[in-house]
């Protein structure tokens, strides 16, 4: 593939190459003065002194086409670069920070845009007298919103990938994200929108000339060179078709280049880049099926999260102890990864934290509340103090980087480390989480690494500064069995070599519940149904819901496999009662009277189940 984008590149890179050397070299190629007249031989066609005739003061017609693509091409990339970078900033800003930053720069960005580009190019010709350096200011300022625009809405798109909470999860800056991650994402689609501006300000450049407010004469321009052949079209057309065919050629060839270039360096084309590339209300704490209270590393009391009116997780309380691992259980819907993103502050934009305590006890021994942390303080626990490893291990790590940049990324965001010593910390992370050849590997794109290896990466940038808790939301779904097995012997071995390590484990395979859990808690509906030690519930489960998982999965022990009918409810749909009642073989009139409160049935047990004595 990378062969292949450079053949296809070869041809316009070098006619796109030859147009920009020619004007480069003008001054120094032997050309008659390209204001030089000569009226006696106006008009003139070609000859072997004038290649191309002369004009209508007998000037040279190729010397001007020359000097003026050197002033075209100069005036346009200018002002295509000067929107670019203003415009590029602003959809970068409004995108990742929406809110008020949104509505200062895109709004900014679309007064301009109200404005027929042609008059607000004149009006500040007008204001600023015509020349060069005005057209410059022109162009940029008309062509800097439609970059704004589109860079919004790549960003828009990009900071919802895993990659960027991954990023965010670890601790990284804004401006780093921005840069090294965002912006290198949206940069093929930012690079066809600069050849197209380039393209379109070499096009208005030659119409603001040739209308008298662009360049001024006796400056060669390829726009005046075509207002001086308009009034001479029937006596040498020629001189129309030089400047048009320069014109059109350039932009073809500018457009052609960058459609190129986008292919070649856009990730999902299959090719590798180079490198470019919460209202918070405090809620009375839930009922808990804590027994003997333990030290807690986190502990969570009341935890809601709500869509507009709607809430999607209701009152979720747990704990976790250092050195335990807390599994959070349910069926695709039922709140476990917005319960495991809200303690780290990266629930997405449309989402709140409507009530809730979130109680982390830091290195040092200090109790704070996540829920009430500004985004610096959260920034400078994420990757350090708590990590995250997310599902997808493809979607989690960025295309445009080397593996080892990005876990040296996530050690340099928490240390004052070399860039040097930080890559070679990369290197010994990745070879204890088991990957062969880890100095190649930490070289090696993450298409070029297989799914269990990007995701022990992905562990190795999650543990890269020794966490106190570190979450895994479903981190072997995406992985066949056997390489399931070697990432669960992982976290396995890392709770040996940390023994204050505390993990909160998303999952819905209750087999890697057994294997790796020392409590669980069930989720069903956006709230906690059964809690308790990780033995005692697989083997004797107190709710419906759990013991309908545990009969669905052949390593629950059932002689027959059940299916649970029906689907979990829509948050804005939920039944009365019982939210499990319409799919509970158990329910009674009495569950859909009133929802019921989590119970403390045992020492450590608790269950949402009014029923629970009958379950078996």
């Amino acid at each position: 593939m990378i062969a292949r984008a450079r053949r296809e590149l070869l041809i316009p890179g070098i006619v796109v190459g030859a147009i920009i050397a020619i004007a480069l070299a003008v001054p120094l190629l032997p050309l008659p003065d390209p204001t030089g007249m000569d009226v006696a031989a106006r008009l003139s066609p070609p000859s072997a002194l004038h290649p191309l005739g002369q004009d209508e003061y007998g000037r040279d017609v190729l010397s001007r086409i020359l000097w003026g693509a050197r002033t075209s091409l100069f005036v346009a990339s200018l002002a295509a670069a000067a929107a670019a970078v203003a415009g590029t900033l602003l959809g970068l800003l409004g995108g990742y920070f929406r809110g008020l930053v949104e509505l200062i720069t895109l709004r900014f960005a679309e007064i301009i845009l109200c404005f027929p580009p042609l008059l607000l190019a004149l009006l500040v010709v007008t204001l600023m007298g015509p020349g060069a350096a005005t057209l410059i200011v022109a162009l940029a300022l008309l062509y800097a919103p439609g970059f704004a625009r589109v860079c919004f809405a790549e960003t828009l798109a990009v900071r919802e990938l895993d990659f960027v909470t991954a990023q965010e999860a670890l601790g990284a800056r804004a401006n780093r994200i921005l840069g090294r991650t965002i912006l290198p994402n949206v940069a093929p689609t930012l690079l066809v929108q600069f050849s197209l501006t380039l393209a379109a300000a070499l096009v208005l450049e030659s119409g603001l000339s040739f209308l008298g407010l662009g360049v001024v004469p006796p400056a060669p321009s390829w726009g005046l060179m075509i207002r001086g052949a308009r009034s001479t079209m029937e006596q040498a057309p020629w001189l129309l078709l030089w400047p048009c065919l320069a014109l059109s050629g350039a932009v073809i060839a500018l457009n052609v280049l960058c459609d190129r270039l986008r292919d070649a360096f856009d990730p999902h084309a299959g090719h590798v880049g180079t490198g470019w590339l919460w209202k918070r209300v405090p809620a009375q704490p839930a009922a808990t099926a804590q027994g003997t209270e333990k030290p807690s590393l986190m502990r969570v009391d009341g935890l809601s999260i709500e869509y507009g009116a709607v809430r999607l997780v209701r009152d979720v309380s747990l704990r976790i102890a250092p050195g335990e691992t807390l599994a959070v259980v349910g069926e695709s819907g039922s709140g476990k990864t917005l319960t495991a993103l809200a303690l780290l502050g990266l629930l997405p934009a449309s989402l709140r934290l409507a009530a809730g305590t979130l109680l982390f006890t830091d290195r040092n021994g200090q109790v704070r509340d996540l829920a009430r942390l500004d985004e610096a303080e959260l920034r400078k626990l994420r990757g350090g103090e708590i990590a995250m490893v997310f599902q997808d291990p493809a979607a989690s790590l960025n295309p445009l980087h080397r593996v080892g940049n990005q876990i040296a990324e996530a050690i340099r965001a928490h240390g004052a480390l070399s860039r040097s010593a930080a890559t070679k910390r990369a290197i010994a992370l990745l070879r204890d989480v088991g990957l062969p050849d880890a100095q190649r590997r930490a070289r090696a794109f993450p298409h070029e690494l297989s799914g269990g290896q990007r995701q022990r990466a992905l562990i190795a940038a999650a543990i890269a500064n020794e966490p106190r808790l570190l979450i895994a939301d479903e981190p072997t779904t995406a992985l066949d069995v056997t390489i399931q097995a070697q990432i669960l012997a992982l976290f396995a071995a890392l709770k040996t070599r940390s023994e204050r390590l505390g993990i909160l484990f998303v999952t819905h395979n209750l087999a890697v519940v057994a294997e790796i859990a020392d409590r669980v808690c069930v989720m069903y509906a956006g709230e906690i149904v059964e809690e308790g030690p990780a033995r005692e519930l697989l083997y004797q489960p107190r709710h419906p819901y759990t013991a309908a998982l545990i009969a669905s999965v052949p390593e629950g022990g059932a002689r027959r496999l059940a299916a649970i009918p029906g689907v979990v409810p829509l948050p804005s749909a939920l039944p009365s009662g019982c939210a499990f009642a319409p799919r509970c073989r158990y329910a009674g009139l009495q569950c859909t009277a009133a929802a019921p409160p989590l119970e403390i049935i045992a020492a450590g047990r608790a269950s949402r189940c009014i029923k629970w004595r009958e379950i078996s």
